[in-house]
């Protein structure tokens, strides 16, 4: 592996396991220093699994705790990467949280609370991103294939991930003058934990069956477009790239 990343540093929010651990290993594989952040205190030994390996890499590592919906912490959070690395190059953002619950039965907490993690924690993100990052940066979130679904369940999930795809319309004009990417990757339902807990299994099948190779979207089919958006893909800007073998499309 080629490392397009050497010399650079990236932050990577709920970058300790699933999709988010694979990315700071990759990312460090490319010579990129990583900060890992996590939020529950469950998460810290998978967050040492994956500064570990981050190490193992050839490179440096920052373990960083923090609940990413109060704006502070997501300040702080480019405070420790900027003390321990001297700048930030890339920064993912995988922070997310899924629900599916019919509207009638949705309640203002969990209305606010998902909010909060897919919306609020992701334009703060950005925000400190575009204040932060060093000139020719890249950002990438994560959203979900659910932006261009017709359906039922997920209206706080989709709804929530669907203010990001303007914020980031936004950040990627505003901080085109000095060079800084800004994009989004929505992959389809992934084959994780952050998946089942919603879903029957009869309706795994059924999302299975909707795309293509009749499986759900691995984690090994993002985490490279999302290497390659912060590396060779620097003339993309602005956009949503759907990767969920052929789930939805627009």
């Amino acid at each position: 592996m080629t490392k397009a990343l050497a010399g650079q540093s990236a932050i990577v929010a709920a970058g300790a396991k699933n999709l988010g651990g694979l990315v700071s290993v990759g990312l460090a594989q490319r010579g990129a220093n990583v900060l890992v952040h996590y939020n529950s205190a469950s998460t810290e030994p998978d967050a040492d699994k994956t500064v570990a390996a981050v190490e193992d890499a050839g490179v440096r590592a920052v373990k960083f705790q923090a609940d990413l919906t109060v704006p502070a912490n997501v300040e702080r959070m480019f405070d420790t990467a900027l003390t321990a690395f001297g700048s930030v190059d890339v920064a993912v953002n995988t922070v997310g949280k899924v629900l599916r619950k019919p509207i009638t039965e949705t309640t203002e907490a969990e209305y606010d609370s998902m909010f909060d993690i897919n919306a609020k924690a992701a334009y703060f993100f950005l925000k400190e991103a575009g204040r932060r990052l060093a000139d020719n940066g890249r950002v990438v979130t994560v959203l979900t294939a659910l932006l261009a679904a017709f359906t039922d369940g997920y209206s706080t999930y989709a709804g929530a991930k669907s203010p990001v795809e303007h914020f980031t319309r936004a950040a990627a004009k505003e901080f085109a003058s000095r060079g800084i990417s800004v994009n989004n990757v929505a992959p389809g339902p992934m084959d994780t934990p952050f998946f089942y807990g919603q879903e029957t299994p009869e309706r795994v099948e059924f999302h299975k069956s909707q795309a293509l190779g009749g499986r759900l979207t691995d984690i090994t089919d993002i985490a490279p477009l999302i290497e390659f958006l912060v590396t060779d893909g620097k003339w993309i800007t602005g956009q949503t790239i759907f990767a969920n073998g052929g789930y939805t499309t627009r």
